[in-house]
């Protein structure tokens, strides 16, 4: 679990209920037609936009994101350094037996073993990433589209509201409570846009910076393996895609990969 989104989450509800309640009664924000509205409302105008589809990997999506660690880039990095050693001990055709949980690295393995040259795993490769982004970007435009309708149907939440207060304008007693609900829907769909959906489009969009870097890395470095495999040019190339702030260093990377080996010995 991203412990900071968790946190964000909780911090932001909390505080909002927190105004609520010390303002007066929490009973004053609860109206179902407002909420049905609201909810209904840009349910319907996403549905409307995309594919049930589309709008269902966006929510499996946003779960795996928010319960999943970050990637680590350093341990990319130390992997592709992993496959030099393996490149001079069992030459390319030793790829073809590299397993890994991730597709990506698996198929520029086996692209290796096969001897494709440096043109074909450049391009399907390179296909691979920009593949990736455009199914990121269908993603984070159902929380992005979403945002919007949110708010533009608290707006017409209180139109109708308010269409329904002047009506009862021979009553003046009633043009207080009935001004409040009417005001209820707006305040419903700024809640979810700005503390539900924008932050999810935002959360995922870095998470995706993050897995197309780590996609580079592999990329960088499975044409540095047909180039050249010592290690510490391949280091260099690699490490230049991680925070100088957030990167290891070579003698580390090393030590880390060596460790590693006794540990599966053992």
């Amino acid at each position: 679990m991203d412990p900071t989104s968790l946190i964000g989450i909780v911090l932001g509800f909390l505080l909002i209920v927190s105004a609520i309640i010390l303002g007066g009664d929490v009973h004053n924000f609860i109206n179902i037609p407002g909420m049905m509205i609201v909810v209904g409302g840009t349910t319907a105008a996403t549905l409307l936009t995309f594919q049930l589809s589309d709008v269902m990997a966006a929510f499996k999506s946003a779960f795996i994101v928010f319960t999943r660690d970050k990637q680590d880039l350093n341990a990319t990095v130390a992997n592709m350094l992993k496959l030099c050693n393996l490149s001079r001990s069992k030459g390319l055709l030793g790829f073809q037996d590299v397993e890994t949980s991730s597709p990506f690295l698996g198929r520029a393995c086996d692209l290796i073993a096969d001897a494709a040259d440096e043109e074909l795993l450049h391009a399907v490769l390179r296909t691979e990433i920009n593949a990736l982004k455009a199914r990121h970007f269908i993603v984070q435009d159902v929380f992005k589209k979403m945002g919007l309708y949110a708010p533009a149907l608290g707006m017409l939440g209180t139109l109708i509201g308010m269409v329904q207060m002047l009506s009862k304008l021979q009553d003046p007693s009633s043009i207080g409570p009935s001004m409040a609900v009417a005001l209820l829907t707006t305040f419903y769909g700024t809640l979810l846009s700005t503390m539900i959906f924008l932050p999810i489009a935002g959360k995922l969009k870095s998470r995706t910076v993050l897995e197309v870097m780590n996609l580079e890395i592999i990329f960088e470095g499975a044409i540095s393996l047909l180039e050249d495999n010592n290690q510490l040019s391949v280091y260099e190339r690699l490490s230049s895609y991680i925070p100088r702030s957030q990167r290891k260093s070579f003698s580390y990377l090393k030590n880390r990969i060596k460790s590693n080996e006794q540990a599966k010995k053992k």
